[in-house]
């Protein structure tokens, strides 16, 4: 069985930055309540008719993580892109960027699984490798959020917390059976998916159809729900039990971590992980501050920026954690 590594990384922002500032210009919110409850200062969100899509910032993403690798886009030989806003309802964006790349007609996957996208995407290619299958897999994660968000108060629970941008890594077959992806752990609860969700359009219970003919200006159901509270108090718990599944079965120890970039959904769990695992600000990489919660995005943009401000070094061992909408959880561990 082969083994797969990380060898190129790459992510791309919208250049727009709002603060919390302007968010209470045009909610009643004010830059306090955000960061106490979410730490949150800023967050990116794309600018109507820049040309930013969650193709377009994907596809910025992946040119970086493949230059990187130090490999040609036609090297690619299957593409697993995670994401919770698609450019279409369907095709999936993965395909899309294929076709912008310019790659040749390799396969497309499109994963849905939100908050946990990417370490979903990672553990797919991953396996890929391991089969033998394929020696260089795509594996990106871009949202965007801001054109589906209740930007007034009414929805200013849900809107404060979320931004746009994308992150890309390149997984490849590795010569080294010591180093790269040693195990994911995926999980999935699907009692609680109303918790944290979006529920029009979609076939099971309002269909675009059915939103025309209404034409309620009042209707909720095509914005994000989300419980919050319900929501942090799962995460808390799933993430700390599959971190720890991720360390028991490489026979590891919390103190053997170099680098846990947990998902950035709220800065209040990652410190509330941290502070539960015992772990020093050096070993815990948070960016949520900057870009709000990017759901798919989040872990390969803050992995990236670990990676580039030299916090991720060879022999480093990483963590990746995340939890969200589903509900899915899940972990990645790395010897870098």
């Amino acid at each position: 069985m082969y083994n797969s590594k990380i060898i190129g990384l790459g992510h791309y922002v919208p250049e727009n930055v709002v603060t919390n500032d302007d968010l209470s210009k045009v909610m009643d919110t004010n830059d306090a309540w955000i960061q106490e409850r979410t730490g949150i200062k800023e967050r990116r969100h794309v600018v109507k008719g820049d040309g930013d899509t969650t193709t377009t910032m994907g596809v910025k993403a992946a040119k970086i993580a493949i230059e990187r690798a130090g490999i040609d886009k036609d090297d690619i030989d299957f593409i697993v892109l995670a994401t919770l806003s698609p450019d279409y309802y369907f095709p999936g964006p993965g395909v899309l960027v294929q076709r912008d790349l310019g790659i040749k007609t390799v396969g497309a996957l499109d994963v849905r699984n939100q908050c946990s996208g990417f370490v979903y995407g990672i553990s797919v290619a991953d396996q890929y490798i391991k089969s033998g299958m394929y020696k260089n897999v795509l594996v990106i994660g871009s949202e965007l959020h801001s054109h589906g968000l209740d930007m007034t108060t009414r929805g200013r629970s849900v809107s404060v917390i979320f931004g746009d941008g994308a992150g890309a890594a390149v997984l490849s077959r590795a010569e080294d059976n010591d180093t790269g992806i040693l195990s994911t752990h995926l999980h999935s609860e699907g009692q609680h998916a109303e918790e944290l969700s979006l529920i029009a359009p979609g076939m099971g219970k309002r269909w675009v159809t059915d939103i025309i003919e209404e034409a309620d200006p009042n209707d909720e159901s095509y914005f994000p729900y989300m419980n919050g509270q319900f929501v942090f108090k799962n995460a808390v718990v799933r993430f700390s039990e599959v971190i720890m599944e991720g360390l028991q079965a490489n026979n590891l120890e919390v103190s053997d971590i170099d680098m846990l970039v947990p998902h950035q959904a709220n800065l209040r769990i990652s410190q509330f992980i941290q502070k539960k695992f015992k772990l020093n600000d050096d070993q815990v990489f948070n960016n949520i501050m900057k870009y709000g919660n990017t759901t798919a995005a989040s872990i390969p943009i803050a992995l990236t920026e670990a990676w580039e401000q030299g916090k991720v070094k060879k022999g480093d061992l990483v963590v990746l954690a995340a939890f969200g909408s589903g509900f899915t959880w899940g972990s990645v561990i790395i010897k870098w």
